[in-house]
């Protein structure tokens, strides 16, 4: 019996995993100083008195993927005992290097709270990749079922890697609904138009259509025995992805505040426009995925700022949540730009 060669998904989910927590962990990279302290000191600091509970379990559950996704890969080459410790190790080591450099961020305070609970998140993912991390990821029955039903191969493990990534966007509370691609919080630019009711309405209705049309047309390329399927949950998905972020980052409110007349005018457009798209041969569909993707980026650089988000916004506890909200705002910005160059590559025959 000739052992199965490793999946490339497992690896790809664990480096793309943690370069989204390294960013994320020293979001936003600005004001660099020296704080004239030796940089490994807060590791003998006492209980900061601002630290919760709730912070030290979000910081579990932070570094518990870094764990199971390394324990998972690392498995394929090392036995069990030596896989689990150099996970951990990747954890722990990764959780040192950020609080000792949050050293020379004035937004950050480095914490060994925050080092001990990442790590043990690191741990404790780690045993459950060993556990069920090849049965779900590379070889199992999961990925038996995954490679029956999905798209095979890299491009398959690329595609289904973006899907994540485009749910992971769902959670920035700073974008209207799928308003994925806007470079102008990273580079610091203004708004181009000035807000307008009206205008806006309008522009935020084709940006959600065109990205409905966009990522519905990536989910029927990846579900090819099902291509109608798996678009559907894929947006019900985001809705409830976006509906439990901003209820949550809210403090309980305004879990709803993406359902606007435009949003919802643009998803019904954007569903339609899919259902139609599905009767061109597969090589149009992709060409018209990759037209649409880029749509919606233009009309989102073009958004001008709404003010009643921003109203919405002021709510929003964003010193609990500082790593979430570098995260799904890289994530949120680059997302079009990572997902075009796959529409292109893997295009089908027409």
């Amino acid at each position: 019996m000739t052992a199965r060669p490793p999946a490339h998904l497992p690896f790809q989910l664990a480096s793309a995993y943690t370069l989204l927590a390294l960013y994320g962990s020293l979001y936003p990279f600005s004001g660099w100083r020296d704080s004239g302290i030796f940089p490994l000191d807060f590791l003998s600091t006492g209980w900061l008195r601002y630290t919760t509970t709730f912070d030290l379990v979000i910081n579990v559950f932070a570094y518990l993927p870094l764990g199971f996704l390394w324990a998972t890969v690392l498995s394929v080459r090392l036995k069990p005992a030596a896989a689990f410790v150099a996970a951990v190790l990747v954890g722990g080591l990764l959780s040192l290097g950020v609080e000792t450099v949050q050293n020379f961020l004035p937004s950050r305070v480095p914490s060994n709270l925050d080092f001990a609970s990442n790590t043990v998140g690191a741990l404790i993912g780690a045993a459950a990749g060993l556990r069920w991390g090849r049965d779900l990821l590379d070889g199992g029955r999961l990925h038996t079922w995954r490679e029956r039903r999905f798209l095979t191969g890299p491009t398959g493990d690329r595609g289904l890697l973006l899907v994540a990534l485009w749910l992971l966007t769902q959670l920035n509370p700073e974008t209207f609904l799928f308003g994925n691609g806007n470079l102008r919080g990273l580079l610091g630019l203004p708004a181009a138009l000035d807000f307008d009711a009206g205008r806006f309405g309008e522009l935020e209705m084709a940006t959600v259509a065109a990205q409905t049309v966009a990522i519905a047309l990536v989910g029927s390329r990846l579900a090819t025995n099902h291509p109608v399927l798996l678009p559907l949950a894929l947006l019900g998905a985001a809705l409830l992805v976006k509906s439990f972020a901003l209820m949550l980052l809210m403090d309980g409110v305004q879990g709803f505040a993406w359902m606007t007349p435009g949003t919802l005018g643009g998803l019904a457009l954007g569903l339609v426009l899919w259902v139609v798209a599905l009767k061109l041969p597969a090589g149009d569909q992709q060409a018209l995925a990759a037209m649409a993707l880029m749509l919606a980026t233009v009309l989102a650089n073009l958004m001008p700022d709404n003010p009643y988000l921003e109203n919405t916004l002021r709510i929003w506890q964003q010193g609990h949540f500082l790593n979430f909200n570098g995260l799904t705002r890289l994530t949120s910005s680059l997302w079009p730009f990572l997902a075009l160059p796959w529409l292109m590559l893997s295009r089908n025959p027409a």
